[in-house]
């Protein structure tokens, strides 16, 4: 069993980290809130640290979900980071979504210190990280992805190394892009369907199991019916990862039409206060005809 250090115990990392110690490995985890740390210790044993070199210092495996850019590189390479306590050979994951550009920036850092490296954004939701079932995209080096996999195995139910540094990132960026399309086209077509006074389990029933099927389709079309938007991936995040899609597009070469337009139409909802709801409360921007 590996001793492994986990940094960043929240809605996907708490759990994920439960998995681990479930498993039987040696768990020391931190967390920017130190109290969140100690109640998962208590919750699932192990220890916990205050800063990501504390945690890291005797790890064989760094593992990090935090928020964004900028808090990667404070656990990674700030100045109380997992980076300067790691020892050479050891393994770093990272399970932010975030963007290619520092992805490829940990790689070369790393490569200097001789640690591998793998950026390795999920999905799948919170509940995917309960349950054990997400999907991982990865980026790295073939050696940095073979002494990755059977510890993500643990809470992953497929696993691709899609290519090397960042490609990860991006193909987390594909991920949302194709969703973004999803959950718009499935918006028009139930605020269509109630204003053409249609039973919606019927329209359900008749589509969903032709070309227009799709997860969101299955899991979301009944709860967005109701206006129920209490589903874990928040509006919020969706901005944010839309957001690295559109940099990334200006990078290389890219247009992304549709993606763009249903960013601004997140914008409207989290202007609306909808912020914290799920994805799936895009179709609350549209009205609900009154025919």
């Amino acid at each position: 069993m590996a001793k492994i250090a986990f940094i960043g115990i929240g809605v996907m990392g708490g759990p994920m980290a439960a998995h681990l110690a479930r498993a039987g490995h040696d768990l020391t985890v931190y967390n920017r809130t130190q109290s969140k740390a100690e109640k998962w210790v208590a919750e699932h044993g192990g220890a916990f640290a205050h800063s990501p070199a504390e945690a890291a210092k005797e790890a064989q495996i760094v593992i990090s979900c935090v928020g964004n850019d900028d808090d990667l590189s404070a656990v990674t390479m700030g100045r109380d980071g997992a980076f300067g306590a790691m020892q050479g050979g050891g393994l770093f994951i990272d399970h932010t979504t975030v963007s290619a550009q520092i992805a490829r920036q940990l790689s070369v850092e790393a490569q200097g210190r001789s640690i591998y490296v793998v950026d390795a954004p999920v999905s799948g939701g919170q509940a995917g990280a309960e349950n054990g079932k997400l999907s991982i995209m990865c980026g790295g080096s073939k050696e940095a992805f073979a002494a990755a996999e059977n510890i993500m195995s643990v809470y992953a139910a497929r696993i691709v190394h899609v290519g090397g540094p960042g490609a990860g990132q991006t193909t987390k960026m594909c991920n949302q892009i194709a969703i973004a399309g999803v959950l718009e086209g499935l918006s028009e077509a139930l605020r269509f369907a109630q204003a053409s006074k249609l039973d919606l389990d019927k329209v359900y029933d008749a589509i969903s199991g032709g070309a227009a099927q799709s997860w969101q389709m299955d899991n979301r079309w009944a709860t967005m019916a109701n206006d129920e938007f209490d589903f874990g991936f928040a509006v919020d995040w969706m901005r944010k990862d839309l957001g690295l899609a559109l940099a990334e597009a200006r990078t290389n070469g890219s247009t992304l039409p549709v993606a763009a337009l249903v960013d601004q139409f997140y914008a409207e909802v989290q202007a609306a206060g909808g912020g914290r709801h799920d994805t799936s409360s895009l179709v609350s921007r549209i009205a609900k005809s009154r025919a």
